[in-house]
């Protein structure tokens, strides 16, 4: 007699592999070899229908594998599953849809003309874009140079400290 909020919750999962660690107190790695997750069906609580009979581990401690509905397993095609098994829950996804998040970021590229324009207009603002009176100045020179706002401001945060070391080297050869 299985429990109907398990059976619901589980209806399309198994749960295989113990990896309950025995001996993490000793400070090393074992387990105890059971293969799968045998629901105990003389138990009298619904609490105790999550111990495992074949070991007496908590469901929880058992490698969980979600079986994917019908649904998609037809519209997806037997060669385009991928199983990502992380995070201790494992999960079937369609290979086209795991890669729909991953667009790379766009990289500005510039000119030499443009580093040594911005580099002689970072060094006369001082590397800051604080003040709020050369706003117009500043925003006449993106316009110039050919940049946004945003990627001037981030230009100068990835070059204020390179650009600043080499220019204190370079006075102390001469």
């Amino acid at each position: 007699m299985e429990n109907s909020s398990s059976s619901s919750s589980s209806s399309n999962c198994v749960y295989r592999e113990c990896l309950r660690n025995h001996a993490a107190s000793l400070g090393s790695y074992a387990t105890d070899g059971c293969g799968e997750f045998t629901l105990d069906l003389d138990a009298s609580s619904p609490a105790a229908s999550l111990q495992c009979a074949a070991c007496g581990c908590h469901r929880n401690f058992h490698r969980k594998v979600t079986c994917p509905p019908a649904e998609v397993l037809t519209a997806a095609g037997s060669g385009d599953m991928m199983e990502y098994s992380g995070g201790g829950e494992g999960r079937i996804e369609v290979g086209e849809r795991s890669n729909s998040n991953n667009k790379k970021r766009f990289r500005t590229k510039f000119s030499l003309e443009q580093k040594e324009k911005m580099l002689g207009f970072a060094e006369k603002l001082g590397w800051k874009l604080q003040r709020k009176e050369v706003d117009d100045e500043i925003e006449r020179f993106c316009r110039s140079v050919g940049v946004s706002r945003q990627v001037f401001k981030v230009w100068m945060h990835n070059h204020k400290n390179s650009n600043n070391s080499s220019a204190n080297a370079s006075s102390l050869t001469q």
